[in-house]
């Protein structure tokens, strides 16, 4: 008997099961608001300088105000950034209209001194109440500041993975997860009564940390309470609860315009999920693991209860689930380091082609998700679309690894996102429809990707060092996100290089991917000599144990990608 056989003794998918499950995904809704929360709260609205202090008082309207003030760019907007030394009363004509510097008696506005927003600027505010920009006056010069935020934010989630993974090992995946809840409501809260960008950029880390401890402990407490056979489904489910949660967010924005108040809406219910996380069962497999068998027993048997399996329950004792854990840890043969990854050529060759794609994935789908006033569609509705997209991309994607295989499902992704992406760079920006639909496509594609790199990552790297693997390659997808929103400042020198770098990014690795091992129908490697063996042509036929071990490895490398 193994633990997956007690855990159909207790119950199987019985009504904990289900309870469970739906309570866990409830915060993997809102995970999503906060991954992509910077579209929103740091939305850029249009401004431009504030006129000068003489004129404040004066019988203009702002139309007016704004002709005399600030010059027009080569578009014939407003530049956001400078605005004439002193007002040019010459622009207005006797009629009180423009007359642009047609007219006879105007000046070459080339020949007009200009100056820096000195009064500060003003805003239109007509979409957005406030954002971070508008409170802080994050334009012009200190425009990049927006970026960073990003960045920040993303390198707590880094820090998050190291931190919140280690200890979960160590204490237990149920009070990291109420640990992480209460991170993210408090820290999500201080965020929206941050006085200063400073402050807002440290409890914005903070969150960041929390949704890696909530990620991790999620999934591990949904994987280790299910049997093996319903793993992959309950995977697929948690997925796409945070596909679910990018729509929810679009939904939230639309009636909440504040930037703080929308900060507030999506950290709040993080204070419900705290409570509601007392009531979560500690996974008896790592007590179990732990060496605490009594109270692996004890929560087995609540399980049962739960369940209306009252006798089936008390008949579990401690050793016969010490018997069930022996065969589990079988399995583990020594220990190893990160450095084993490299130590041989093919798993070297393997790691630095899984590298890549993990890293330009991860890099151009945030480059892609984290700017979506580029596009010049209303902000909520490529929100909606940019969401939705997912749903059957990963559809796509998992019907194409079944049948076509790993290795060309995730090269073919990489490549299509990349050559999107490098599309949409020769088309106007006055096509707002052929520009949305590219970007859809290519974030669609990112997605996919995604999907297929957990589940291809996870059956390429062998057992005894797999959580090794996953960890390294998970770790360059964050370096990747935390790149990402800085590359977007390279436009202010060469405005097409970001999108040549986002596009470039993943065809590389499309084409790195090419040189990996196909896994399809293949057994799972569990030591690194058999991935040594598969790189030099020497194959096995799968045995019929590997059909459990792969279902298992599938739902664990589930993960939501964003």
């Amino acid at each position: 008997m193994g633990f997956g056989d007690l855990l159909e003794q207790v119950g199987g998918t019985g009504r904990f099961q289900i309870v469970h499950m739906i309570l866990l995904c409830m915060p993997v809704l809102m995970m999503a608001s906060h991954n992509l929360l910077q579209n929103f709260v740091a939305a850029v609205p249009p401004h431009f300088c504030s006129a000068q202090k003489n004129l404040s008082q004066s019988q203009l309207s702002p139309e007016e105000t704004l002709l005399v003030t600030v010059p027009l760019d080569h578009k014939g907007n407003p530049e956001r950034c400078m605005r004439y030394v002193a007002p040019q009363w010459y622009i207005l004509n006797k009629n009180g209209t423009s007359s642009s510097g047609q007219e006879g008696d105007t000046k070459d506005v080339s020949e007009v001194d200009l100056q820096g927003c000195t009064d500060g600027w003003s805003y239109n505010m007509t979409v957005m109440r406030s954002t971070i920009i508008s409170d802080w006056h994050l334009v012009c010069d200190q425009r990049s500041l927006k970026q960073m935020g990003q960045t920040v934010y993303m390198g707590g989630v880094l820090l998050g993975a190291a931190v919140f993974g280690s200890l979960s090992d160590r204490y237990g995946r149920r009070i990291l997860l109420l640990i992480s809840n209460l991170l993210m409501a408090v820290a999500g809260t201080c965020t929206a009564f941050s006085t200063s960008f400073s402050l807002f950029c440290l409890f914005r880390f903070g969150c960041g940390m929390a949704l890696s401890g909530l990620g991790l402990n999620t999934f591990s407490l949904i994987v280790e309470w299910i049997p093996t056979r319903v793993r992959t489904v309950m995977g697929t489910i948690t997925g796409y609860s945070y596909t679910v949660g990018q729509l929810l967010l679009a939904l939230i924005a639309y009636f909440i315009r504040d930037w703080r108040w929308l900060t507030l809406a999506v950290s709040l219910p993080f204070y419900v999920f705290f409570l509601i996380a007392w009531w979560f069962h500690e996974s008896s497999r790592w007590l179990a693991l732990s060496n605490k068998p009594e109270a692996a027993v004890k929560n087995l048997k609540s399980v049962a209860r739960f369940n209306g399996l009252h006798e089936e329950g008390e008949k579990i004792t401690v050793k016969m689930l010490q018997e069930s854990m022996k065969k589990e840890m079988s399995c583990v043969q020594g220990s190893y380091s990160v450095l084993d990854l490299f130590r041989t050529p093919t798993m070297r060759s393997m790691t630095i082609c899984l590298s890549a794609v993990w890293l330009s994935t991860s890099f151009a789908y945030y480059g892609l998700a984290m700017d979506l006033q580029k596009f010049g569609v209303d902000i909520y509705l490529i929100q909606v679309i940019f969401g939705a997209v997912d749903i059957p991309a990963k559809v796509v994607v998992t019907v194409s690894m079944s049948f076509i295989g790993r290795r060309p499902s995730q090269s073919g992704a990489l490549i299509i996102a990349g050559i999107m992406i490098l599309i949409n760079l020769l088309v106007p920006y006055d096509k707002q429809m052929a520009r949305t639909c590219l970007a859809v496509m290519g974030k669609g594609c990112l997605a996919a990707s995604f999907n297929c790199c957990y589940l291809y990552s996870g059956e390429l790297y062998p057992t005894i060092i797999r959580q090794n693997g996953m960890g390294w390659v998970s770790m360059m997808a964050r370096i990747g996100a935390m790149v990402a929103p800085m590359v977007l400042l390279t436009a202010d020198y060469v405005p097409w290089l970001p999108g040549l770098i986002y596009g470039g990014a993943p065809i590389l690795s499309g084409v790195a991917a090419i040189f990996l091992p196909e896994t399809l129908g293949s057994p799972l490697p569990d030591t690194i000599q058999d991935v040594e063996d598969r790189g030099s042509g020497r194959g096995s036929k799968m045995p019929p144990k590997e059909t459990i071990i792969l279902q298992d490895t599938e739902a664990n490398l589930l993960k939501q990608a964003a």
